[in-house]
């Protein structure tokens, strides 16, 4: 893409988030990210290394605000049973500027914690959560 007009640039606020289909109106930001593991490959008659891919580990985030409890109460009542946590994460991100949407799926995703509560005297409640996940898939992306 050589050029592109300013109000095709993705906005957040148009973001939409969803755990295990249930939408999640109060999300303020998502991530999903794919970390790439790499070793180093000696070559023979070249000074620089060579890199192979040997590992790569799915991580996200999400901040929400803190209005209900349902992401508490879910995770506490599998901890509590001895059943892992694990969820599917859907993030939207669909500005009506930009030239379409993006949705992404996340399988398999497992919460780094569980925040049973988490309040400050006179400050709006957020609740932020990192998690891994094991596969991924695009549902809807743009192409220019």
């Amino acid at each position: 893409m050589k050029e592109f007009i300013s109000n095709q640039v993705i906005n957040g606020t148009w973001g939409e988030l969803w755990i295990d289909d249930d939408y999640i109106g109060e999300v303020e930001s998502a991530k999903i990210e794919v970390d790439i593991t790499y070793t180093d490959v000696t070559r023979t008659r070249r000074l620089n290394t060579g890199k192979k891919m040997i590992k790569i580990e799915g991580k996200g985030s999400f901040k929400l605000h803190h209005v209900r409890s349902n992401i508490a109460k879910k995770t506490s009542d599998m901890l509590k049973a001895g059943k892992t946590p694990s969820y599917k994460i859907i993030t939207k991100v669909d500005d009506p500027d930009a030239l379409g949407a993006e949705r992404v799926v996340c399988y398999g995703c497992k919460l780094d914690k569980a925040i049973l509560t988490d309040f400050e005297a006179q400050k709006n409640g957020e609740e932020s959560y990192n998690f891994t996940y094991e596969d991924w898939e695009f549902l809807d992306y743009i192409s220019a």
